[in-house]
């Protein structure tokens, strides 16, 4: 079993530099594997409701005693695959009716030595997205992956996580966090519960979702009300470092300003073998906003951001004019994470080009 450092609680200059946006309360812990250190921790020990990120749990639990060779049916394949991909609720869904409903989140407590993580409130037993979890269990959950799980078991998890989908089935945008801020490599399990959806477009099969969160009140200090995004996986060659962000909004908060406020705080964080993708970050403003294959009007749309959501603009060059009143414009900024385009109207900035963002 892996033994983790001490986790502390105490406030530090280096938690104090991390910093939040107004109105986000987060849990951070970030493990560098390579020195067996945290670099990063700011009420790692507070606990989240976990949403999506319990799937990790579902998982391991499902693959918990299956023999050497780890023989999957055809149809379980497909539901962890979609499960830990796009974070497929119905498949969930499925395996925690299946295997014992909270009694896989106390097996894997025992299993995994977790000190914070604790199965859904008794009144509340089918809402898996309810489980307690912080972010050193989280922290610990991967390092059992990566370092003691048996080999298929970390391959088969970890080659998932590494191929996340950039919509869930259930139409939000999960390439947040880890994803929006860093170079490959990187494999996350991303989480999010609260909010409205912002029809992210994907071309995955959905097979259903959980309920969406109640809006109740916190239960054994577990906020089940304030709209919840979370980020979690490893980041650089090799599974280096190891990044759990968990974060709550304020009532009310859009998805895609949560979705901004947490890549302020990712982009913050000292992560050893994570290289930042270069570009400019920018708001942008607009709903169903198109990311298109060229800087055309009549080019394959890839996907549509969340509303208000930042982007990272690599490079612009000129393309078809748009005129959106008041605005024209001819520029175009290519977003290295989509991998498309978007007009310059919808790119908060002053004038037709974006500053210190080089030409294509």
């Amino acid at each position: 079993m892996c033994t983790t450092p001490a986790v502390g609680a105490a406030p530090s200059a280096r938690q104090a530099a991390i910093g939040l946006p107004a109105g986000v309360s987060a849990g951070i812990a970030v493990f560098d594997r390579q020195t067996g250190t945290f670099t990063e921790q700011r009420g790692a020990r507070a606990r989240f409701r976990s949403a999506s990120v319990v799937k990790l749990l579902i998982a391991l639990d499902y693959l918990w005693d299956r023999g050497p060779s780890y023989p999957i049916p055809d149809a379980d394949r497909a539901r962890l695959d979609v499960m830990l991909r796009s974070s497929d609720d119905g498949a969930a869904s499925a395996f925690w009716d299946r295997n014992g409903g909270g009694a896989i989140v106390e097996r894997m407590v025992t299993r995994l030595k977790l000190a914070d993580t604790a199965p859904p409130p008794a009144d509340r037993p089918g809402y898996w997205g309810y489980t307690a979890l912080s972010a050193a269990d989280t922290v610990r959950v991967y390092r059992y992956l990566l370092d003691e799980a048996p080999a298929p078991v970390r391959d088969y998890i970890m080659g998932n996580l590494r191929a996340s989908t950039r919509c869930g089935t259930d139409g939000y945008d999960q390439s947040f966090g880890i994803a929006a801020v860093f170079d490959r490599p990187w494999a996350v399990k991303q989480g999010w519960s609260g909010f409205d959806s912002n029809g992210c477009t994907t071309d995955t099969p959905a097979t259903g979702k959980q309920a969406p969160a109640a809006r109740t009140a916190p239960a054994d200090g577990v906020d089940l009300r304030r709209p919840a995004l979370h980020t979690t996986g490893t980041v650089g060659a090799a599974d280096r470092t190891i990044v759990a962000v968990f974060t709550l909004h304020a009532e009310g908060t859009p998805y895609g300003k949560a979705y901004s406020d947490l890549g302020k705080v990712v982009r913050r964080l000292n992560v050893p073998g994570g290289t930042p993708t270069p570009g400019g970050w920018f708001g942008t403003w607009g709903s169903g906003v198109r990311v298109r294959a060229q800087a055309t009007t009549d080019s394959a749309v890839l996907t549509t951001l969340p509303a208000g959501v930042e982007v990272l603009a690599g490079c612009q060059k000129r393309g078809q004019t748009v005129t959106v009143p008041p605005y024209t414009n001819d520029w175009w900024a290519y977003l290295p994470k989509y991998g498309g385009y978007i007009t310059n109207i919808y790119v908060s900035s002053p004038g037709d080009k974006l500053p210190g963002v080089p030409d294509c």
